[in-house]
């Protein structure tokens, strides 16, 4: 494949401006990186100040025939975010030298997706979500032989339990949770939470078994195998030969990435014989679980806290879709609330009619009867 040496300098200043100014993540510029990589493609690394809107409207056209690696159309999801991306990009282009008389910043407007791609791009779709049952069961049918179990097993329930991100999950250290007080601490100078974010959490409650399954797995690193403060919660799996057989055996550092956690979700699923549900649904079901058993505005409010949302506006545009059967359930109840009054009101009216039309009934004069005299009286 062969680079454009004038593009590749461009793209290089680009993703520094991305990170430094933008403060976007490795992960954002990846994504950013590849869709100018599509573009690129398309016009067979052309210059970029050759750049022309009828590149962008022909991109866009490009991009509707595009197949994906299973051989489907590609997302609109995934068309709009590219789209989105170069526009960005070539907004940015016309103000850097050696492009300020070539390019105007009106074109990147062509990049913008129909309003049809976008409406289905943005289209609510419901969440799978587990539920409290399906995770314990999982829980409780995850072997607990080795120490590699018994790590992944603590896994699930501590994820269950604080609803902590993945990649925070995999870089937590002993001295960040605190058994007594049922919380972890995700101290954005050590573990790697979204936005270097500092977040107290304690936990939620959805059970015992997940509380006394992580008990057991902090006591265990403390007492057995002697893990101090900077330890990780989570170590690695190293793999040793003695007399050259392999030998696996728990590390004294964590995870880099989150992949070995999803990989350890999918295989606990698998083993239940259930369907997927990767770490962050737990997230969704946490969310779940507060607008069931939260009454009051502060108890929610600590229960956003809790997940690390600055307001509870993030927990409820972010996590607080209403599961179709429970809105189901929802519409049906006020339906029935509604019913059940409208009768009340009903009755009401009838018996407060029926209370007019005795008022309204003429008055009778009651009839003097003679005083009887007693059959003795008359003697």
């Amino acid at each position: 494949m062969k680079f454009h040496p004038a593009n590749e300098r461009t793209k290089h200043h680009y993703f520094r401006y991305l990170k430094e100014a933008g403060r976007l993540d490795e992960q954002s510029i990846d994504t950013t990186a590849k869709a100018i990589g599509r573009f690129e493609d398309f016009t067979n690394r052309r210059d970029f100040s050759l750049f022309r809107t009828a590149h962008a409207s022909a991109f866009k056209v490009h991009l509707l025939e595009q197949r994906s690696a299973k051989g489907l159309p590609l997302s609109k999801s995934t068309i709009v975010s590219t789209l989105k991306a170069l526009k960005r990009f070539f907004s940015w282009l016309p103000g850097q030298t050696g492009y300020k008389t070539r390019l105007r910043y009106e074109w990147a407007e062509y990049f913008n997706p129909s309003l049809k791609d976008l409406a289905i791009a943005r289209a609510h779709r419901e969440r799978r979500v587990p539920t409290i049952e399906q995770v314990l069961r999982v829980v409780r049918l995850m072997p607990g032989d080795t120490p590699m179990e018994r790590r992944d097993r603590a896994l699930v329930a501590l994820i269950a339990l604080t609803g902590a991100r993945d990649n925070a999950v995999a870089s937590l250290r002993m001295k960040h949770i605190d058994i007594a007080d049922e919380m972890i601490f995700q101290d954005g100078r050590d573990v790697r939470t979204k936005f270097s974010k500092t977040i107290s959490t304690w936990f939620f409650p959805v059970g015992e078994d997940f509380e006394r399954i992580i008990s057991e797995w902090v006591i265990y690193l403390r007492e057995e195998l002697g893990f101090g403060a900077e330890s990780p919660l989570f170590p690695q799996t190293v793999t040793t030969f003695v007399e050259g057989i392999p030998v696996t055996s728990l590390g004294g550092v964590g995870w880099a990435t989150a992949s070995p956690i999803r990989g350890a979700f999918k295989a606990a699923f698998e083993a239940a014989s259930m369907p997927y549900f990767n770490p962050h649904s737990f997230r969704h079901m946490l969310v779940q679980l507060g607008m069931e058993v939260c009454t009051t505005p502060e108890q929610f409010k600590a229960w956003s806290q809790n997940l690390g949302h600055d307001g509870v506006l993030t927990t409820f545009n972010s996590y607080g879709d209403v599961p179709s059967h429970r809105q189901r359930d929802l519409i049906r109840g006020v339906m029935a609330a509604n019913a059940d009054e409208a009768v009340a009101l009903q009755v009401g009216r009838v018996m407060l009619e029926a209370g007019r039309a005795v008022k309204s009934l003429p008055t009778v004069t009651p009839i003097s009867l003679p005083m009887m005299t007693r059959p003795e009286a008359l003697d």
